[in-house]
């Protein structure tokens, strides 16, 4: 009888599951609501996508991957508190997201402070990676995916002057640090070139009659607006234009692409040309199956954001094969393995082969690995490309 006993316990304890292994904590942060949220939620699930698939592929060191998300409102100040609670409330050990460059700015140097990797996914100022840079710092735990500003402003600059063959050009920014840090870019770019804007004007998030910026660029003879703002205050300009009669050209920052500037402009944003560095066309296996899992997702056809989207997706597996490659997720041994990264990693940008450096963290250092696109029949095609035109406009 007591055998009996102790086999059924020892069966009992056997049969008992073992416990679940703690979690891999990931903070995602950006702006989930607000004028900035087409860029923020396309992202957000291009990096859930990421994680599931991950997860499904048995987690990351024999743990799951568990996103921790926090809405950053695209306001710099609740950017910085978002990366103090994921930190020290959340004890994350890595971060993607970040959308907005101000928001960059004022956040990650906490997660510098703390020695904890931020993949930024989204924003674009030309200064975001060069926050940390020694010798003041000599280790450096910014990254990025997106094509920086110093890039969109020499393609924005070719389209307009060498493709195009304009000479007076406009630019109208807004007064964020993305805008004026833009607009520093294309100032630069133009300079080189000899050229001098005809005009340059300034407006806020969240204004609504553009009418004054638009008259004064008309009258110096602009033949061509380049633009840096979110959608929708590019999408007051076009519409601003269009009241005023004047058709006019417009070429800008990536954000012509998300779905409030191309659904609030309608036909007036027809047109309208930026860098991007994904087009939601299902041209490769994994850009097909990329683009169902986020449309299964979001229980929508158009992503708000593709580049936002792609951007979040490949910045989730390029920080999971690193922290793979480090065998623990340390901080400075996760940074370590992505500045030599062995894994080639498939994405859907591109297939990313050491990506990032000890000297350069970012993942696209040349307009080569961008292209322009362009609104046609409500959504963004390849510019320059007969075929997608012909496409968007059935």
């Amino acid at each position: 009888m007591r055998l009996t006993r102790l086999l059924a316990l020892a069966a009992c304890f056997l049969g008992m599951a073992a416990p679940a292994a703690e979690p891999i904590r990931i903070g995602v942060s950006g702006p989930f609501t607000g004028g900035s949220s087409p860029m923020g939620l396309s992202m957000r699930d291009g990096i859930r996508i990421a994680a599931d698939e991950i997860n499904a592929a048995g987690g990351l060191l024999g743990r799951p991957v568990q996103l921790v998300e926090r809405d950053d409102e695209a306001r710099n100040e609740r950017g910085a508190q978002v990366a103090q609670e994921l930190i020290r409330k959340e004890r994350i050990v890595a971060a993607v997201g970040i959308v907005n460059t101000g928001v960059a700015l004022a956040s990650q140097r906490h997660y510098q402070e703390a020695r904890i990797p931020v993949i930024t996914a989204v924003a674009t100022g030309s200064v975001v990676t060069r926050q940390f840079l020694p010798p003041q710092h000599p280790d450096n735990f910014v990254f990025r995916m997106s094509a920086n500003d110093t890039i969109q402003a020499a393609m924005i600059v070719e389209e307009a002057v060498e493709r195009r063959h304009f000479r007076r050009l406009a630019i109208l920014a807004d007064s964020t640090n993305y805008g004026q840090l833009g607009r520093d870019d294309l100032l630069r770019v133009l300079e080189k070139k000899g050229i001098r804007p005809v005009a340059v004007e300034q407006f806020h998030i969240r204004d609504i009659d553009m009418s004054r910026q638009l008259l004064r660029a008309r009258q110096a003879g602009a033949e061509t607006l380049l633009l840096y703002g979110i959608g929708p205050e590019l999408a007051q300009i076009a519409n601003g234009a269009a009241k005023l009669g004047w058709q006019v050209p417009i070429i800008g920052g990536w954000p012509l692409s998300m779905s409030n500037f191309i659904d609030s402009a309608g036909p007036n944003g027809e047109g309208a040309t930026m860098p991007q560095t994904f087009i939601q066309e299902a041209d490769t296996p994994k850009r097909a199956a990329f683009i169902a899992a986020w449309q299964k997702r979001a229980r929508s056809e158009r992503m708000p954001s593709p580049s936002a989207a792609a951007q979040g997706y490949d910045g989730m597996h390029l920080l999971a094969a690193a922290i793979r490659q480090a065998g623990t997720t340390h901080g400075s041994r996760v940074r370590e393995a992505l500045e030599d990264l062995k894994e080639k990693v498939e994405g859907v940008i591109m297939t990313y082969e050491r990506p990032f450096s000890r000297s350069d963290h970012e993942t696209i250092d040349s307009p080569g690995q961008v292209v322009m696109g362009e609104v046609r029949g409500g959504r963004v095609v390849r510019a320059h490309d007969d075929n997608n035109r012909k496409k968007a406009a059935k």
